[in-house]
């Protein structure tokens, strides 16, 4: 008789994390974040409370850690369509084709797709809702997820001004708010729609201001 093989335990707890993490943000979507409870997590993902917080200290650190997975998920699938035809872009990062305005708008037009994506979009106002009132979780919010993706925004305006396009005397820090700021500002209000032409005119309006003067 051939010997029982053991049950490979950690596909067992990738697997419950999988489904806890999917539960966790299928459950902020549909009811927010206020009326999303570990219980509820547990039911809808089939385990024991005990499950999640031998991993977790709260539902926030399970929503932040479920929402950081989706979204790395989501930039692995997003960066799954580039090839060796692609050119001028250095990865991880924004690309860097020689044409600032260009390369933003690019950048900027993917982000108006994820904040309108119903998938991203509930556990993103959540987690940035519940940040402003509980401090610790902001932080955590702005370390893990916002830091990162500002950090490349960065590093590609300090190309363009080392390439002459843009002033010297421009602090990239501040710069890179001109462009974010305007589309958080009307995503948060829901005041107008987020659209690709909006994110375009955003980037037209920041890089006439930072370009040299003659």
């Amino acid at each position: 008789m051939a010997p029982t093989k053991a049950p490979d335990s950690s596909r067992r707890s990738d697997r419950s994390r999988r489904a806890i993490h999917d539960a966790a943000l299928a459950l902020v979507t549909e009811v927010g974040y206020r009326r999303t409870t570990i219980e509820g997590i547990a039911a809808r993902a089939g385990v024991g409370k005990q499950t999640i917080y031998r991993w977790w200290p709260s539902k926030a650190a399970v929503l932040m850690d479920a929402f950081l997975d989706l979204a790395g998920r989501a930039a692995e699938d997003a960066g799954a369509g580039s090839g060796p035809g692609d050119t001028g872009e250095s990865a991880p990062g924004i690309p860097d084709t020689g044409d600032l305005a260009a390369d933003l708008k690019l950048v900027l037009r993917a982000t108006v797709d994820e904040l309108n994506d119903p998938a991203l979009e509930a556990p993103t106002r959540a987690l940035t809702a519940e940040g402003i009132v509980d401090a610790k979780l902001g932080a955590e919010f702005v370390h893990k997820l916002l830091d990162p993706q500002l950090a490349l925004y960065v590093t590609r305006l300090r190309a363009a001004q080392e390439a002459g396009d843009v002033r010297a005397d421009v602090d990239p820090r501040i710069a890179l708010e001109l462009l974010i700021g305007p589309l958080m500002h009307r995503w948060l209000l829901r005041t107008l729609p987020l659209t690709h032409a909006y994110a375009d005119e955003i980037v037209d309006y920041a890089v006439g201001g930072l370009a040299p003067r003659a």
